[in-house]
């Protein structure tokens, strides 16, 4: 059963998740996205939610709450319009089925991470270090593409490996804000950040879950 700060703490994921696919929405509807597209401002938003994360991330103890929340939501909205070129590239069906499939394991994951009585501290560096292997095979594929190579199979191994990689995170993620939780009081201004924080952690793993899980299905297609 989730304690009340990790409920809090997950309204306001989903509340940013809402933001996020609203202002997508939003900008493929109203066209928004092809002055985006064209100026390259794509690059500048890509830049100001990397600024934003850091920021949240390194001063979320000197932060006033309701900062803390600006931050939060203004990555939220930004992460829209970054993410609006995959509502345009994807058809509906799609992205509502690698929402809900992601919303599961994701779910899953969080209920593991928050009842198991398992210590998940040692599963931080092995993930991590996962990650940016993870990245570095992306961007070796990414060459690979640009020189006319096909990288076919083997990107849908990546994006596999990719969903593994955060759910584990969603689990360890869930549980190290268990104990962060446990170590402030509850109801005070830092318990407030931590939770805003701890959403953050949670809103990225859950977006990555259904970017892989939409690139997934989108390469079987394509197979």
């Amino acid at each position: 059963i989730f304690s009340e700060f990790l409920s809090k703490t997950f309204g306001w994921m989903f509340a940013g998740l809402l933001v996020t696919f609203l202002v997508g929405i939003g900008a493929v509807t109203t066209g928004l996205i092809y002055p985006l597209i064209t100026s390259g401002l794509f690059i500048l938003t890509s830049i100001a939610e990397l600024v934003l994360v850091f920021v949240l991330s390194a001063r979320v103890q000197t932060l006033q709450p309701s900062t803390a929340t600006g931050i939060f939501f203004a990555y939220a909205v930004l992460n829209g319009l970054n993410l609006s070129s995959i509502f345009l590239a994807y058809d509906f069906g799609s992205l509502i089925l690698a929402f809900l499939v992601g919303a599961v394991y994701f779910g899953v994951m969080a209920v593991y991470g928050n009842v198991t009585n398992r210590d998940l501290t040692g599963w931080g560096p092995k993930l991590m270090g996962g990650l940016v292997a993870l990245i570095v095979c992306g961007l070796v594929g990414g060459l690979f593409s640009l020189f006319g190579f096909g990288f076919g199979i083997m990107d849908l191994v990546l994006c596999a490996v990719g969903l593994l990689i955060f759910m584990g995170l969603t689990a360890y993620d869930v549980q190290r804000l268990g104990r962060m939780a446990a170590q402030v009081q509850p109801g005070t201004e830092m318990a407030e950040k931590i939770s805003i924080y701890g959403a953050l952690q949670l809103y990225l793993d859950f977006i990555n879950i259904f970017l892989f899980i939409l690139r997934m299905l989108s390469r079987s297609r394509d197979n």
